[in-house]
């Protein structure tokens, strides 16, 4: 699977995830406590484990890039 792949699919799943976040703060006070669960243990960490995934996806092509440029 190519990169450009890899990126739009941990991106899309990180906008996915980050609707539950939209969804928890604007929801009514009184459906607060059905969101904490979901929120807190799930989408929070799946955000910042499919950020950091999409950031070094980046990082190495931007690091393989300019080794070639280096090189050449």
């Amino acid at each position: 699977m190519i990169d450009a792949t890899k990126r739009s699919i941990f991106r899309w799943i990180h906008i996915v995830f980050a609707i539950l976040i939209i969804g928890y703060v604007y929801s009514p006070f009184e459906q607060l406590p059905n969101y904490v669960p979901v929120v807190g243990f799930v989408a929070l960490i799946v955000i910042i484990l499919s950020g950091l995934r999409m950031w070094a996806i980046s990082f190495d092509d931007l690091f393989r890039k300019l080794v070639r440029y280096v090189r050449s």
